[in-house]
């Protein structure tokens, strides 16, 4: 059974000659471990599609299985708490809480679900994500390529069955988004995590196992990028 699965997705903004067709029935899915990427110009739909995924809105018809579950079944508290626990996202703007330092905010989804950080994998994350020397520093003392790895464990911490990552190199320089690229890569293999990313760069999705397009809200299926 795969571990993503999007069954005929539309979404249609307004209604009659003003209705914009955002996303047209688009299916795919995506096995345990896989990481795809999403590319396609700024407006061709594929935030929306994201977005859907993420559960961060609601597709105007279709249905969207995270692990076997029909998540837009779900009542809201009941979505909420399976997202907070499943999904793990990674922002363009990484989204970091000034207050708090790398290590708080990396384990604070953890403690927003009221659970206890594994500290071992605590550990394991902040050598993996070169952070061991920042782990007490504010977001405003890391560069952006460090704020992005601080991300990164954010998502990761709560071991989700999903990480979606929305331009999550959109904000770095070449040599930090390399790095964080590699990132992602290893946490696929390494962590068999699954992951879905979206880019408007055809060569950062090339380090992807597959490549999906979106065109004026349509999806394209390139197939895998290597074996």
């Amino acid at each position: 059974m795969s571990l993503l699965e999007v069954k005929s997705i539309s979404k249609t903004y307004g209604r009659g000659e003003a209705a914009v067709h955002a996303l047209r029935n688009a299916s795919f899915t995506v096995p345990k471990g896989e990481f795809v990427a999403v590319v396609g110009e700024s407006g061709s739909g594929k935030t929306t599609l994201l977005n859907m995924i993420g559960a961060l809105d609601v597709p105007t018809s279709g249905k969207v299985f995270i692990g076997g579950k029909d998540i837009f079944a779900m009542k809201d508290k009941k979505l909420t708490i399976f997202r907070r626990r499943n999904i793990g996202f990674i922002f363009q703007s990484f989204n970091l809480i000034p207050e708090l330092t790398v290590e708080q905010n990396i384990i604070f989804p953890v403690l927003l679900d009221y659970q206890k950080p594994d500290k071992n994998y605590l550990e394991e994350l902040l050598t993996v994500l070169n952070l061991k020397e920042r782990r007490h520093h504010l977001p405003s003392q890391l560069s952006g390529g460090q704020q992005q790895r601080v991300a990164i464990g954010r998502a990761l911490i709560t071991r989700p069955a999903l990480i979606l990552a929305d331009e999550p190199t959109g904000n770095l320089d070449t040599q930090n988004s390399h790095e964080v690229i590699a990132l992602l890569k290893e946490a696929s293999r390494e962590y068999e995590q699954t992951i879905v990313m979206i880019t408007h760069s055809r060569s950062t999705a090339q380090a992807a196992d597959r490549v999906l397009q979106v065109s004026d809200g349509v999806l394209t299926d390139f197939g895998r990028c290597r074996e």
